[in-house]
Protein backbone atom coordinates (compact mmCIF):
# COMPACT_ATOMS: atom_id res chain seq x y z
CA UNK A 1 0.00 0.00 0.00
CA UNK A 2 1.18 3.49 -0.90
CA UNK A 3 -0.26 5.08 2.22
CA UNK A 4 -0.17 8.71 3.21
CA UNK A 5 2.36 9.66 5.86
CA UNK A 6 -0.07 11.86 7.77
CA UNK A 7 -1.31 10.64 11.13
CA UNK A 8 -4.53 8.61 11.11
CA UNK A 9 -7.26 9.50 13.57
CA UNK A 10 -8.10 6.95 16.25
CA UNK A 11 -11.82 6.50 15.53
CA UNK A 12 -14.26 4.19 17.29
CA UNK A 13 -13.69 1.35 14.82
CA UNK A 14 -9.93 1.47 15.20
CA UNK A 15 -10.43 1.57 18.96
CA UNK A 16 -12.48 -1.65 18.75
CA UNK A 17 -9.87 -3.36 16.58
CA UNK A 18 -7.09 -2.22 18.90
CA UNK A 19 -8.91 -3.63 21.94
CA UNK A 20 -9.61 -6.92 20.13
CA UNK A 21 -5.95 -7.19 19.20
CA UNK A 22 -4.91 -6.45 22.76
CA UNK A 23 -7.22 -9.12 24.19
CA UNK A 24 -6.33 -11.61 21.44
CA UNK A 25 -10.03 -11.94 20.59
CA UNK A 26 -9.40 -13.29 17.10
CA UNK A 27 -6.14 -15.08 17.92
CA UNK A 28 -4.26 -11.96 16.91
CA UNK A 29 -5.81 -11.85 13.45
CA UNK A 30 -7.25 -8.76 11.73
CA UNK A 31 -9.03 -9.55 8.46
CA UNK A 32 -11.25 -6.97 6.78
CA UNK A 33 -12.79 -6.82 3.32
CA UNK A 34 -14.05 -4.36 0.74
CA UNK A 35 -17.15 -6.03 -0.77
CA UNK A 36 -18.56 -3.98 -3.70
CA UNK A 37 -21.43 -5.18 -5.86
CA UNK A 38 -20.26 -4.93 -9.50
CA UNK A 39 -23.37 -3.09 -10.71
CA UNK A 40 -21.79 0.33 -11.34
CA UNK A 41 -18.66 2.39 -10.95
CA UNK A 42 -17.23 3.30 -7.54
CA UNK A 43 -17.64 6.84 -6.19
CA UNK A 44 -15.99 8.98 -3.52
CA UNK A 45 -18.19 7.35 -0.86
CA UNK A 46 -16.69 3.97 -1.71
CA UNK A 47 -13.24 5.54 -1.40
CA UNK A 48 -14.00 6.15 2.29
CA UNK A 49 -14.78 2.45 2.76
CA UNK A 50 -11.72 1.37 0.76
CA UNK A 51 -9.42 3.58 2.82
CA UNK A 52 -11.03 2.38 6.05
CA UNK A 53 -10.87 -1.35 5.35
CA UNK A 54 -7.46 -1.48 3.69
CA UNK A 55 -6.12 1.14 6.11
CA UNK A 56 -7.12 -0.79 9.24
CA UNK A 57 -5.66 -3.99 7.84
CA UNK A 58 -2.34 -2.24 7.17
CA UNK A 59 -2.23 -0.50 10.55
CA UNK A 60 -2.80 -3.73 12.48
CA UNK A 61 -0.60 -5.98 10.32
CA UNK A 62 -3.69 -7.71 9.01
CA UNK A 63 -5.21 -8.57 5.64
CA UNK A 64 -7.93 -7.01 3.52
CA UNK A 65 -9.83 -8.99 0.89
CA UNK A 66 -11.36 -7.57 -2.27
CA UNK A 67 -14.61 -9.46 -2.72
CA UNK A 68 -17.19 -8.89 -5.41
CA UNK A 69 -20.70 -9.53 -4.12
CA UNK A 70 -21.89 -10.78 -7.50
CA UNK A 71 -25.21 -12.37 -6.55
CA UNK A 72 -27.45 -10.44 -9.00
CA UNK A 73 -26.60 -11.37 -12.62
CA UNK A 74 -29.20 -8.95 -14.04
CA UNK A 75 -27.30 -5.83 -12.96
CA UNK A 76 -23.67 -6.97 -12.86
CA UNK A 77 -21.08 -6.74 -15.62
CA UNK A 78 -17.40 -7.53 -16.14
CA UNK A 79 -16.90 -3.87 -17.10
CA UNK A 80 -17.74 -2.84 -13.54
CA UNK A 81 -15.43 -5.48 -12.06
CA UNK A 82 -12.52 -4.22 -14.16
CA UNK A 83 -13.19 -0.60 -13.23
CA UNK A 84 -13.43 -1.39 -9.51
CA UNK A 85 -10.09 -3.19 -9.50
CA UNK A 86 -8.51 -0.29 -11.39
CA UNK A 87 -9.94 2.24 -8.90
CA UNK A 88 -8.75 0.35 -5.81
CA UNK A 89 -5.24 0.05 -7.25
CA UNK A 90 -5.20 3.71 -8.29
CA UNK A 91 -6.08 4.72 -4.72
CA UNK A 92 -2.91 2.94 -3.63
CA UNK A 93 -4.15 -0.38 -2.23
CA UNK A 94 -3.39 -3.98 -3.13
CA UNK A 95 -5.35 -7.12 -2.24
CA UNK A 96 -2.49 -9.40 -3.45
CA UNK A 97 -3.90 -12.90 -3.96
CA UNK A 98 -7.02 -12.21 -1.89
CA UNK A 99 -9.48 -11.60 -4.74
CA UNK A 100 -12.81 -13.34 -4.13
CA UNK A 101 -16.30 -13.46 -5.60
CA UNK A 102 -19.57 -14.23 -3.87
CA UNK A 103 -20.25 -16.59 -6.77
CA UNK A 104 -17.26 -18.66 -5.57
CA UNK A 105 -19.48 -19.75 -2.68
CA UNK A 106 -22.77 -20.50 -4.48
CA UNK A 107 -22.55 -24.23 -3.78
CA UNK A 108 -21.72 -23.68 -0.09
CA UNK A 109 -24.59 -21.18 0.21
CA UNK A 110 -26.96 -23.71 -1.33
CA UNK A 111 -25.84 -26.42 1.10
CA UNK A 112 -26.34 -24.02 4.03
CA UNK A 113 -29.87 -23.29 2.80
CA UNK A 114 -30.58 -27.02 2.67
CA UNK A 115 -29.30 -27.28 6.25
CA UNK A 116 -31.81 -24.65 7.41
CA UNK A 117 -34.64 -26.39 5.53
CA UNK A 118 -33.78 -29.68 7.23
CA UNK A 119 -33.78 -27.89 10.59
CA UNK A 120 -37.26 -26.51 9.88
CA UNK A 121 -35.88 -22.98 9.66
CA UNK A 122 -36.55 -22.25 5.96
CA UNK A 123 -39.42 -22.89 3.54
CA UNK A 124 -40.44 -22.39 -0.09
CA UNK A 125 -43.04 -19.65 -0.53
CA UNK A 126 -45.37 -19.30 -3.55
CA UNK A 127 -46.65 -15.80 -2.75
CA UNK A 128 -46.17 -13.14 -5.39
CA UNK A 129 -44.36 -9.88 -4.56
CA UNK A 130 -47.55 -7.92 -3.85
CA UNK A 131 -48.99 -10.64 -1.61
CA UNK A 132 -45.68 -10.95 0.22
CA UNK A 133 -45.73 -7.22 0.98
CA UNK A 134 -49.28 -7.50 2.32
CA UNK A 135 -48.36 -10.40 4.59
CA UNK A 136 -45.24 -8.61 5.80
CA UNK A 137 -47.09 -5.98 7.81
CA UNK A 138 -45.89 -2.47 8.60
CA UNK A 139 -43.73 -0.69 11.15
CA UNK A 140 -46.76 -0.47 13.45
CA UNK A 141 -48.57 -3.69 12.56
CA UNK A 142 -47.18 -7.25 12.77
CA UNK A 143 -47.05 -9.44 9.69
CA UNK A 144 -49.07 -12.60 9.03
CA UNK A 145 -47.70 -16.07 8.55
CA UNK A 146 -47.41 -17.17 4.93
CA UNK A 147 -49.92 -19.95 4.02
CA UNK A 148 -46.94 -22.03 2.82
CA UNK A 149 -44.98 -21.56 6.03
CA UNK A 150 -45.86 -24.98 7.45
CA UNK A 151 -44.86 -27.09 4.47
CA UNK A 152 -43.05 -30.24 5.50
CA UNK A 153 -39.29 -30.49 5.39
CA UNK A 154 -39.58 -33.08 2.62
CA UNK A 155 -41.80 -30.88 0.45
CA UNK A 156 -39.51 -27.87 0.93
CA UNK A 157 -36.42 -29.90 0.03
CA UNK A 158 -38.15 -31.21 -3.07
CA UNK A 159 -39.36 -27.76 -4.20
CA UNK A 160 -36.01 -26.13 -3.51
CA UNK A 161 -34.20 -28.79 -5.55
CA UNK A 162 -36.68 -28.29 -8.40
CA UNK A 163 -36.13 -24.53 -8.17
CA UNK A 164 -32.43 -25.16 -8.70
CA UNK A 165 -33.11 -27.46 -11.64
CA UNK A 166 -35.01 -24.69 -13.44
CA UNK A 167 -38.46 -26.27 -13.30
CA UNK A 168 -40.27 -23.06 -12.26
CA UNK A 169 -40.69 -19.65 -13.85
CA UNK A 170 -38.71 -16.66 -12.67
CA UNK A 171 -40.36 -15.00 -9.69
CA UNK A 172 -42.86 -17.81 -9.10
CA UNK A 173 -41.28 -19.06 -5.87
CA UNK A 174 -38.71 -17.98 -3.29
CA UNK A 175 -36.97 -19.62 -0.35
CA UNK A 176 -37.61 -17.78 2.93
CA UNK A 177 -36.15 -18.08 6.42
CA UNK A 178 -38.67 -19.04 9.09
CA UNK A 179 -38.07 -16.52 11.89
CA UNK A 180 -40.82 -14.29 13.32
CA UNK A 181 -43.54 -12.48 11.35
CA UNK A 182 -44.37 -10.40 14.44
CA UNK A 183 -40.84 -9.11 15.00
CA UNK A 184 -40.43 -5.37 15.50
CA UNK A 185 -37.51 -5.59 13.06
CA UNK A 186 -39.02 -6.00 9.58
CA UNK A 187 -35.84 -7.69 8.38
CA UNK A 188 -36.65 -10.62 10.68
CA UNK A 189 -40.08 -11.23 9.18
CA UNK A 190 -39.24 -14.34 7.20
CA UNK A 191 -36.80 -12.70 4.76
CA UNK A 192 -36.17 -14.05 1.28
CA UNK A 193 -33.00 -16.12 0.90
CA UNK A 194 -33.24 -17.24 -2.73
CA UNK A 195 -35.17 -16.08 -5.80
CA UNK A 196 -35.54 -17.64 -9.24
CA UNK A 197 -33.73 -15.76 -12.02
CA UNK A 198 -33.24 -17.37 -15.42
CA UNK A 199 -30.28 -15.15 -16.19
CA UNK A 200 -26.73 -15.93 -17.23
CA UNK A 201 -24.08 -15.06 -14.68
CA UNK A 202 -20.82 -13.42 -15.78
CA UNK A 203 -18.77 -16.13 -14.04
CA UNK A 204 -21.00 -19.20 -13.60
CA UNK A 205 -22.84 -18.94 -16.91
CA UNK A 206 -26.17 -20.78 -16.87
CA UNK A 207 -25.22 -23.21 -14.12
CA UNK A 208 -27.60 -21.52 -11.68
CA UNK A 209 -31.12 -20.21 -12.04
CA UNK A 210 -31.59 -19.45 -8.35
CA UNK A 211 -29.53 -16.71 -6.78
CA UNK A 212 -28.99 -15.76 -3.12
CA UNK A 213 -30.20 -12.42 -1.83
CA UNK A 214 -27.69 -9.99 -0.36
CA UNK A 215 -28.99 -10.59 3.18
CA UNK A 216 -28.40 -14.32 2.85
CA UNK A 217 -25.04 -14.05 1.10
CA UNK A 218 -23.50 -11.24 3.17
CA UNK A 219 -22.87 -13.03 6.43
CA UNK A 220 -21.96 -16.32 4.76
CA UNK A 221 -19.30 -14.69 2.61
CA UNK A 222 -17.73 -13.05 5.66
CA UNK A 223 -17.89 -16.32 7.56
CA UNK A 224 -16.33 -18.40 4.78
CA UNK A 225 -13.44 -15.91 4.45
CA UNK A 226 -12.93 -15.83 8.24
CA UNK A 227 -13.34 -12.05 8.37
CA UNK A 228 -12.74 -10.68 11.86
CA UNK A 229 -14.26 -7.20 11.52
CA UNK A 230 -17.09 -6.87 9.04
CA UNK A 231 -17.29 -3.09 8.55
CA UNK A 232 -20.56 -1.87 7.03
CA UNK A 233 -22.42 1.40 6.59
CA UNK A 234 -25.24 2.37 8.95
CA UNK A 235 -28.09 1.17 6.72
CA UNK A 236 -27.05 -2.39 7.57
CA UNK A 237 -27.35 -1.90 11.33
CA UNK A 238 -30.94 -3.18 11.35
CA UNK A 239 -29.84 -6.15 9.26
CA UNK A 240 -27.24 -7.28 11.80
CA UNK A 241 -29.73 -9.32 13.90
CA UNK A 242 -30.64 -11.23 10.74
CA UNK A 243 -27.01 -11.95 9.86
CA UNK A 244 -26.47 -13.07 13.46
CA UNK A 245 -29.50 -15.35 13.27
CA UNK A 246 -28.33 -17.03 10.07
CA UNK A 247 -24.82 -17.69 11.38
CA UNK A 248 -26.03 -18.84 14.80
CA UNK A 249 -28.59 -21.23 13.31
CA UNK A 250 -25.95 -22.69 11.02
CA UNK A 251 -23.44 -22.89 13.87
CA UNK A 252 -20.56 -21.52 11.78
CA UNK A 253 -17.78 -18.95 12.20
CA UNK A 254 -19.25 -15.60 13.26
CA UNK A 255 -17.46 -12.31 12.37
CA UNK A 256 -18.08 -9.07 14.26
CA UNK A 257 -20.09 -6.51 12.32
CA UNK A 258 -19.44 -2.79 12.97
CA UNK A 259 -21.41 0.00 11.30
CA UNK A 260 -20.25 3.50 10.41
CA UNK A 261 -21.82 6.52 8.69
CA UNK A 262 -21.48 6.67 4.93
CA UNK A 263 -20.06 9.72 3.21
CA UNK A 264 -22.46 12.43 2.01
CA UNK A 265 -21.21 15.47 0.07
CA UNK A 266 -23.17 18.60 -0.70
CA UNK A 267 -23.97 19.37 -4.36
CA UNK A 268 -23.54 15.64 -5.01
CA UNK A 269 -25.58 12.44 -5.30
CA UNK A 270 -24.04 9.23 -3.99
CA UNK A 271 -26.59 6.71 -5.21
CA UNK A 272 -25.26 4.37 -7.88
CA UNK A 273 -28.80 4.13 -9.22
CA UNK A 274 -29.02 7.90 -9.66
CA UNK A 275 -25.54 8.14 -11.12
CA UNK A 276 -26.50 5.44 -13.60
CA UNK A 277 -29.59 7.48 -14.55
CA UNK A 278 -27.36 10.45 -15.37
CA UNK A 279 -25.23 8.24 -17.62
CA UNK A 280 -28.11 6.42 -19.30
CA UNK A 281 -30.07 9.63 -19.92
CA UNK A 282 -27.05 11.27 -21.54
CA UNK A 283 -26.95 14.05 -18.95
CA UNK A 284 -23.22 13.44 -18.49
CA UNK A 285 -20.70 12.04 -20.97
CA UNK A 286 -20.22 8.77 -19.07
CA UNK A 287 -19.21 7.29 -15.73
CA UNK A 288 -15.87 9.07 -16.04
CA UNK A 289 -17.36 12.50 -16.76
CA UNK A 290 -15.19 14.87 -14.67
CA UNK A 291 -18.33 16.30 -13.04
CA UNK A 292 -19.24 12.90 -11.60
CA UNK A 293 -18.23 11.88 -8.04
CA UNK A 294 -17.04 8.53 -9.39
CA UNK A 295 -13.42 7.68 -8.73
CA UNK A 296 -12.76 7.40 -12.47
CA UNK A 297 -14.43 10.80 -12.97
CA UNK A 298 -12.31 12.38 -10.25
CA UNK A 299 -9.21 10.77 -11.75
CA UNK A 300 -10.03 12.15 -15.20
CA UNK A 301 -10.64 15.58 -13.73
CA UNK A 302 -7.16 15.54 -12.19
CA UNK A 303 -7.66 14.44 -8.58
CA UNK A 304 -4.74 12.59 -7.02
CA UNK A 305 -5.06 9.41 -4.94
CA UNK A 306 -3.10 11.15 -2.17
CA UNK A 307 -5.65 13.96 -1.95
CA UNK A 308 -8.56 11.51 -1.71
CA UNK A 309 -6.83 9.41 0.96
CA UNK A 310 -6.05 12.55 2.94
CA UNK A 311 -9.66 13.71 2.62
CA UNK A 312 -10.91 10.36 3.95
CA UNK A 313 -8.56 10.67 6.94
CA UNK A 314 -9.68 14.22 7.68
CA UNK A 315 -13.40 13.49 7.69
CA UNK A 316 -12.82 10.53 10.02
CA UNK A 317 -15.27 7.76 10.85
CA UNK A 318 -18.48 8.49 12.74
CA UNK A 319 -21.56 6.71 14.00
CA UNK A 320 -24.02 9.36 12.82
CA UNK A 321 -24.95 10.58 9.34
CA UNK A 322 -23.87 14.05 8.27
CA UNK A 323 -23.01 15.94 5.11
CA UNK A 324 -19.45 17.03 4.38
CA UNK A 325 -18.77 20.29 2.55
CA UNK A 326 -17.27 19.56 -0.87
CA UNK A 327 -14.97 22.54 -0.21
CA UNK A 328 -12.97 20.29 2.15
CA UNK A 329 -12.39 17.74 -0.62
CA UNK A 330 -11.20 20.56 -2.90
CA UNK A 331 -8.97 21.92 -0.12
CA UNK A 332 -7.26 18.53 0.27
CA UNK A 333 -6.75 18.47 -3.49
CA UNK A 334 -5.21 21.95 -3.58
CA UNK A 335 -2.84 21.05 -0.74
CA UNK A 336 -1.48 18.12 -2.73
CA UNK A 337 -1.42 19.79 -6.14
CA UNK A 338 0.28 22.87 -4.74
CA UNK A 339 3.21 20.69 -3.68
CA UNK A 340 3.40 18.49 -6.76
CA UNK A 341 2.13 20.37 -9.82
CA UNK A 342 4.52 22.14 -12.22
CA UNK A 343 3.63 25.77 -12.92
CA UNK A 344 2.98 26.77 -16.52
CA UNK A 345 1.35 29.68 -18.31
CA UNK A 346 -1.81 29.35 -20.33
CA UNK A 347 -4.34 31.88 -21.60
CA UNK A 348 -7.97 30.78 -21.63
CA UNK A 349 -9.54 33.75 -23.45
CA UNK A 350 -6.75 35.24 -25.54
CA UNK A 351 -6.34 38.96 -26.24
CA UNK A 352 -3.50 39.86 -28.59
CA UNK A 353 -0.79 42.29 -27.40
CA UNK A 354 1.74 43.86 -29.77
CA UNK A 355 4.84 45.42 -28.17
CA UNK A 356 5.63 48.12 -30.69
CA UNK A 357 9.16 48.92 -29.50
CA UNK A 358 10.28 45.28 -29.26
CA UNK A 359 12.41 44.06 -32.22
CA UNK A 360 10.20 42.24 -34.73
CA UNK A 361 12.33 39.12 -35.25
CA UNK A 362 13.73 38.86 -31.73
CA UNK A 363 12.89 35.92 -29.46
CA UNK A 364 14.17 35.68 -25.90
CA UNK A 365 14.23 32.66 -23.60
CA UNK A 366 13.04 33.73 -20.17
CA UNK A 367 13.68 31.56 -17.13
CA UNK A 368 10.55 30.44 -15.28
CA UNK A 369 10.24 28.60 -11.96
CA UNK A 370 8.61 25.16 -12.25
CA UNK A 371 7.34 24.96 -8.68
CA UNK A 372 8.13 27.46 -5.90
CA UNK A 373 7.07 24.79 -3.37
CA UNK A 374 9.71 22.36 -4.64
CA UNK A 375 13.21 23.72 -5.31
CA UNK A 376 14.25 20.41 -6.89
CA UNK A 377 11.71 20.98 -9.68
CA UNK A 378 14.12 23.50 -11.23
CA UNK A 379 13.32 25.97 -13.98
CA UNK A 380 12.33 26.00 -17.64
CA UNK A 381 12.69 28.36 -20.59
CA UNK A 382 9.67 30.20 -22.01
CA UNK A 383 9.88 32.12 -25.29
CA UNK A 384 9.15 35.87 -25.33
CA UNK A 385 8.47 37.79 -28.55
CA UNK A 386 6.92 40.96 -29.92
CA UNK A 387 3.39 39.54 -30.09
CA UNK A 388 1.81 37.96 -27.05
CA UNK A 389 -1.54 36.82 -25.73
CA UNK A 390 -2.93 37.86 -22.35
CA UNK A 391 -6.31 37.16 -20.75
CA UNK A 392 -9.20 39.28 -21.99
CA UNK A 393 -10.24 39.90 -18.38
CA UNK A 394 -6.80 41.37 -17.61
CA UNK A 395 -7.65 44.48 -19.66
CA UNK A 396 -10.36 47.10 -19.20
CA UNK A 397 -10.67 50.21 -21.30
CA UNK A 398 -12.46 52.08 -18.53
CA UNK A 399 -11.38 50.34 -15.34
CA UNK A 400 -13.15 50.80 -12.00
CA UNK A 401 -11.23 52.15 -9.02
CA UNK A 402 -9.84 48.83 -7.72
CA UNK A 403 -8.96 47.28 -11.07
CA UNK A 404 -5.14 47.17 -11.09
CA UNK A 405 -4.50 45.21 -14.27
CA UNK A 406 -3.85 46.57 -17.77
CA UNK A 407 -5.68 49.68 -19.00
CA UNK A 408 -4.85 52.54 -21.42
CA UNK A 409 -1.78 54.37 -20.14
CA UNK A 410 -1.23 51.89 -17.30
CA UNK A 411 1.92 49.88 -16.66
CA UNK A 412 1.96 46.25 -15.48
CA UNK A 413 4.52 43.48 -15.15
CA UNK A 414 4.58 40.41 -17.39
CA UNK A 415 5.42 37.30 -15.37
CA UNK A 416 9.19 36.54 -15.67
CA UNK A 417 9.38 39.29 -18.28
CA UNK A 418 9.14 43.06 -18.58
CA UNK A 419 7.04 46.02 -17.56
CA UNK A 420 4.67 47.00 -20.40
CA UNK A 421 2.43 50.05 -20.84
CA UNK A 422 -0.74 50.07 -22.94
CA UNK A 423 -0.59 52.81 -25.59
CA UNK A 424 -3.42 51.96 -28.01
CA UNK A 425 -6.56 49.84 -28.32
CA UNK A 426 -7.83 48.20 -31.53
CA UNK A 427 -11.52 47.28 -31.86
CA UNK A 428 -13.58 45.39 -34.41
CA UNK A 429 -16.64 46.74 -36.23
CA UNK A 430 -18.81 45.80 -33.27
CA UNK A 431 -16.70 47.75 -30.79
CA UNK A 432 -15.06 44.69 -29.21
CA UNK A 433 -11.42 45.04 -28.17
CA UNK A 434 -9.36 42.67 -30.35
CA UNK A 435 -5.80 43.94 -29.96
CA UNK A 436 -3.66 46.06 -27.66
CA UNK A 437 -0.53 47.99 -28.54
CA UNK A 438 2.03 48.47 -25.80
CA UNK A 439 5.60 49.52 -25.16
CA UNK A 440 8.07 47.74 -22.90
CA UNK A 441 10.94 48.84 -20.68
CA UNK A 442 14.03 46.75 -21.56
CA UNK A 443 15.59 47.58 -18.18
CA UNK A 444 12.89 45.63 -16.27
CA UNK A 445 13.56 42.11 -17.50
CA UNK A 446 12.72 39.62 -14.76
CA UNK A 447 12.75 42.22 -11.99
CA UNK A 448 11.83 45.68 -10.77
CA UNK A 449 12.50 48.94 -12.56
CA UNK A 450 15.98 50.40 -11.87
CA UNK A 451 14.40 53.73 -10.93
CA UNK A 452 12.35 52.06 -8.21
CA UNK A 453 8.89 52.55 -9.72
CA UNK A 454 6.33 49.90 -8.81
CA UNK A 455 3.41 48.23 -10.54
CA UNK A 456 0.33 46.80 -8.85
CA UNK A 457 -0.28 43.79 -11.08
CA UNK A 458 1.61 40.91 -12.70
CA UNK A 459 -0.02 39.18 -15.68
CA UNK A 460 0.56 35.77 -17.21
CA UNK A 461 0.99 35.52 -20.97
CA UNK A 462 2.18 33.34 -23.86
CA UNK A 463 4.15 34.17 -26.99
CA UNK A 464 1.70 34.29 -29.91
CA UNK A 465 3.98 32.59 -32.43
CA UNK A 466 5.11 29.86 -30.04
CA UNK A 467 1.91 29.09 -28.14
CA UNK A 468 0.03 25.82 -28.67
CA UNK A 469 -3.69 25.66 -29.35
CA UNK A 470 -5.70 24.11 -26.56
CA UNK A 471 -9.21 23.48 -25.34
CA UNK A 472 -10.12 24.07 -21.71
CA UNK A 473 -13.11 22.49 -20.00
CA UNK A 474 -14.19 24.44 -16.94
CA UNK A 475 -16.34 22.59 -14.43
CA UNK A 476 -18.72 23.68 -11.72
CA UNK A 477 -20.93 21.69 -9.33
CA UNK A 478 -23.17 19.24 -11.17
CA UNK A 479 -26.15 20.39 -9.09
CA UNK A 480 -27.33 23.88 -8.17
CA UNK A 481 -28.62 22.88 -4.71
CA UNK A 482 -26.55 21.67 -1.78
CA UNK A 483 -29.08 18.85 -1.42
CA UNK A 484 -29.93 17.64 -4.94
CA UNK A 485 -32.83 15.61 -3.54
CA UNK A 486 -34.56 18.76 -2.29
CA UNK A 487 -37.27 18.87 -4.97
CA UNK A 488 -41.00 19.43 -5.39
CA UNK A 489 -43.33 16.43 -5.30
CA UNK A 490 -43.66 16.25 -9.08
CA UNK A 491 -39.89 16.51 -9.73
CA UNK A 492 -36.82 14.38 -9.13
CA UNK A 493 -33.18 15.09 -8.39
CA UNK A 494 -32.41 15.73 -12.07
CA UNK A 495 -34.44 18.95 -11.92
CA UNK A 496 -31.59 20.38 -9.81
CA UNK A 497 -28.91 19.79 -12.43
CA UNK A 498 -26.71 22.80 -13.02
CA UNK A 499 -27.06 23.91 -16.68
CA UNK A 500 -23.73 25.73 -16.36
CA UNK A 501 -21.71 22.87 -14.89
CA UNK A 502 -19.48 22.74 -17.99
CA UNK A 503 -18.02 25.56 -20.07
CA UNK A 504 -15.81 24.69 -23.03
CA UNK A 505 -13.25 27.21 -24.26
CA UNK A 506 -11.88 26.10 -27.62
CA UNK A 507 -9.44 28.91 -28.49
CA UNK A 508 -7.01 28.75 -25.58
CA UNK A 509 -3.25 29.10 -25.91
CA UNK A 510 -0.61 27.44 -23.72
CA UNK A 511 3.17 27.69 -23.53
CA UNK A 512 5.16 25.34 -25.81
CA UNK A 513 6.63 23.30 -22.92
CA UNK A 514 3.27 21.47 -22.80
CA UNK A 515 3.73 20.05 -26.27
CA UNK A 516 4.69 16.61 -24.89
CA UNK A 517 2.17 16.61 -22.04
CA UNK A 518 0.55 13.21 -21.57
CA UNK A 519 -3.00 12.39 -20.56
CA UNK A 520 -3.36 12.57 -16.79
CA UNK A 521 -0.52 15.08 -16.32
CA UNK A 522 -1.40 17.83 -13.85
CA UNK A 523 -0.31 21.47 -13.92
CA UNK A 524 -1.03 24.74 -12.24
CA UNK A 525 -1.89 27.35 -14.85
CA UNK A 526 -0.58 30.46 -13.10
CA UNK A 527 -3.39 32.65 -11.75
CA UNK A 528 -6.05 30.36 -13.27
CA UNK A 529 -6.15 27.09 -11.34
CA UNK A 530 -5.06 23.48 -11.58
CA UNK A 531 -5.55 21.66 -14.87
CA UNK A 532 -5.19 18.07 -16.06
CA UNK A 533 -4.56 16.79 -19.59
CA UNK A 534 -7.68 14.97 -20.79
CA UNK A 535 -7.51 11.69 -22.78
CA UNK A 536 -9.34 13.51 -25.61
CA UNK A 537 -6.10 15.36 -26.37
CA UNK A 538 -4.52 14.81 -29.78
CA UNK A 539 -1.40 15.87 -31.65
CA UNK A 540 -3.40 18.71 -33.16
CA UNK A 541 -4.97 20.04 -29.99
CA UNK A 542 -4.41 19.68 -26.28
CA UNK A 543 -7.47 19.33 -24.08
CA UNK A 544 -7.32 20.35 -20.42
CA UNK A 545 -9.81 19.81 -17.62
CA UNK A 546 -9.79 22.41 -14.89
CA UNK A 547 -9.40 20.27 -11.81
CA UNK A 548 -9.99 23.01 -9.26
CA UNK A 549 -9.63 26.78 -9.05
CA UNK A 550 -6.94 28.49 -6.98
CA UNK A 551 -9.50 30.01 -4.64
CA UNK A 552 -9.66 27.95 -1.45
CA UNK A 553 -13.21 28.19 -0.12
CA UNK A 554 -12.51 25.79 2.76
CA UNK A 555 -9.62 27.90 4.04
CA UNK A 556 -11.94 30.91 4.15
CA UNK A 557 -14.59 28.89 5.99
CA UNK A 558 -12.04 27.76 8.57
CA UNK A 559 -10.71 31.30 8.99
CA UNK A 560 -14.22 32.66 9.56
CA UNK A 561 -14.95 29.91 12.11
CA UNK A 562 -11.72 30.66 13.98
CA UNK A 563 -12.54 34.37 14.08
CA UNK A 564 -16.00 33.56 15.45
CA UNK A 565 -14.45 31.45 18.21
Amino acid sequence: MNADDSTTRVDFIRAIVAEDTKTNKWDGRVVTRFPPEPNGYLHIGHAKSICLNFGIAAEFNGLCNLRFDDTNPIKEEQEYINSIMEDVRWLGFDWAERLYFGSDYFEQMYECAVQLIKAGKAYVCDLGPEQMREYRGTLTEPGKNCPYRDRSVEENLDLFERMREGEFEAGSRVLRAKIDMASANLNMRDPVMYRILHAEHHRTGDKWCIYPTYDWAHGLEDSIEKITHSICTLEFENHRPLYDWFLDELGIYHPQQIEFARLNLNYTVMSKRKLQQLVQDGLVSGWDDPRMPTICGLRRRGYTPESIRNFCKRIGVNKFNSTVDIALLEHCLREDLNKTSPRVMGVLRPLKVVIDNYPQEQVEELEAVNNPEDASAGTRKVPFSRELYIEQEDFMEEPPKKFYRLAPGREVRLRYGYFITCTDVVKDAGGEVIELHCTYDPATRGGDAPDGRKVKSTLHWVSASHALEAEARLYDHLFIKEDPDDVAEDEDFKSNLNPNSLEILSSCRVEPSLGQAKAGSRYQFERLGYFCVDPDSSEDKLVFNRTVSLRDTWAKIQKAQNQTR
